[in-house]
């Protein structure tokens, strides 16, 4: 009797496991090409219009021939002492971002676009002629740390690595003007907020030298409803559209071709129909882990005593697997719906317990 309420329970945890890992690899597929869309340069040009001064009305397809080279989608760690390229053997300067995909990287904390864009009018008069640039995507405003905290880290990570790639030793007149672009899905509202350092006279005024537009923030709040097409709204309905789980691929085309005149190229067209495919899998994934809850909800109602206990146990031990086949705390979180601490928490307690067995 025993043994079978074992084997049942085993193949229910297996079944939420494989529920588990089929949503979560459906939802890294379609981060991965979220990201991809958005690095798009014709799209990154329709950002930078709105965004940074100096592209400030200009047609988005005039904006695409500034931005340099192709950018870096998830390749260039965000930790300190990653970030940049690495030093050839005989010690000469590598300028660049460290985009080595090597395995002893894997699991690093990435930005997830970032590259350089020419200013235009700016060359030969000796002005600053680069901004870089980092756009982030998050699916809404996470719970489990304050996002802005992050935004300033990403965001002093992008000057504090120009020593030694963009300028050396103490010439820091050479530092480049940095954009930590964040845009937030799933919002209340559609916003567009610009933090920037300012200067405040507490005693006397002293024109202390330097540049105070070093640094800039920009978070955009994206509504879950698609906003109508208004100049106020415009670079809202084209991301919601992008990245919207609603609506169709045809629906989606036509606000991108139609609207915006964005050459439907091979690579954009094959993201936004992934993405819409995702979408639907998420869904029906989702559906089935409910499902299976829901069921086993109901199998349990009358043995109240221990239900509770007994999920939480095969939860962490879910966790607790999910975490020994690769996945991150946080991706880990993004698919149980849990805070990230509380996974950190889990994961930990749950592994001194196997041990102490």
């Amino acid at each position: 009797m025993d043994r079978g309420i074992h084997k049942k329970e085993k193949d229910r945890m297996n079944k939420e496991l494989k529920n588990v890992l089929g949503a979560t690899e459906s939802k890294a597929q379609y981060d991965a090409s979220a990201k991809r869309l958005l690095g798009q340069k014709s799209i990154l040009a329709h950002i930078l219009v709105k965004t940074v001064d100096e592209f400030q009305g200009m047609n988005p397809r005039e904006v695409e021939r500034y931005i340099e080279g192709t950018p870096c989608i998830s390749t260039v760690p965000v930790e300190p002492g990653l970030t940049n390229a690495v030093r050839g053997k005989n010690g000469e300067r590598l300028t660049g971002f460290n985009t080595e995909s090597g395995e002893l990287q894997e699991g690093l904390v990435r930005f997830d676009i970032v590259f350089y864009v020419r200013l235009p009018g700016k060359a030969g008069r000796g002005e600053l002629t680069q901004v870089i640039i980092n756009v982030e995507a998050q699916k809404d405003e996470p719970g489990g740390y304050e996002i802005l905290n992050r935004a300033i880290f990403y965001v002093s990570r992008l000057i504090s690595s120009q020593k030694e790639r963009d300028f050396e030793n103490s010439s820091y007149d050479d530092m480049k003007r940095v954009y930590s672009i964040w845009v937030c899905m799933n919002m209340e509202e559609n916003t567009m907020s610009h933090i920037h350092l300012t200067k405040d006279d507490l005693i006397g005024r002293h024109d202390w030298k330097g540049k105070l537009d070093l640094l800039n923030i920009v978070m955009i709040g994206l509504a879950k409803e698609l906003p109508e097409h208004s100049e106020m709204y415009e670079l809202h309905r084209l991301l919601g559209a992008l990245l919207s789980n609603r609506l169709s691929l045809g629906e989606k085309l036509d606000i991108i071709g139609g609207e915006y005149a964005i050459p439907m190229e091979e690579d954009l067209r094959k993201d936004v129909s992934a993405m819409c495919n995702l979408s639907q899998g998420i869904e029906e994934e989702g559906i089935a882990i409910g499902h299976a809850a829901g069921l086993e909800e109901g199998r349990t109602a009358g043995l109240a005593e221990g239900h509770e206990a007994g999920l939480i146990e095969g939860e962490a031990g879910l966790i607790l697997k999910m975490y020994k086949n690769g996945f991150t705390a946080e991706q880990i979180a993004a698919a149980t719906d849990k805070d990230i601490k509380e996974v950190e928490r889990m994961i930990t307690e749950r592994k001194s317990a196997v041990s102490r067995d």
